[in-house]
């Protein structure tokens, strides 16, 4: 069996990080599936899913990895050819990727205690971001 649902959000850009885990989780609590996989997968090419242990110290220091990894302020052809200054985010998401598939049994995620899923848009602005959570299994 699968099912699949939207998380949609809205985020702010430079770098935004969302604790997703909790709508990720209500969707395989929610679905008749005992045991399987979730994909979760974000449609935009300036967004990254991951995991991390949530908390504010990581967050900054993720964000701070990001900037000296894939630096904001340096030309991008794509800034020349778009002109819309975002390059870089295009750089980072795709270092990151777009998916991430986690088990689960019992209708629970199996993930650390410490750890979370996420979603990092890297933008250069506020946009309107939808997440696809499948929820597959039997």
């Amino acid at each position: 069996m699968i099912t699949t649902n939207e998380i949609n959000l809205r985020t702010q850009g430079d770098t935004d990080i969302i604790d997703i885990t909790a709508k990720v989780q209500k969707f395989v609590t929610d679905s008749a599936i005992n045991n399987g996989t979730v994909t979760v997968f974000v449609a935009h090419s300036t967004v990254g899913i991951t995991t991390i242990e949530f908390e504010p110290g990581l967050v900054a220091d993720l964000q701070k990895v990001w900037e000296n990894l894939v630096p904001e302020n340096i030309p991008y052809d794509h800034d020349t050819h778009w002109g819309d200054g975002n390059g870089y985010a295009h750089v980072r998401a795709s270092l990151m990727g777009a998916s991430l598939t986690i088990p689960f049994t019992d209708r629970k995620l199996v993930i650390g205690v410490w750890q979370q899923i996420i979603l990092v848009d890297f933008d250069n602005r506020p946009r309107n971001r939808t997440v696809i959570v499948q929820v597959m299994g039997e």
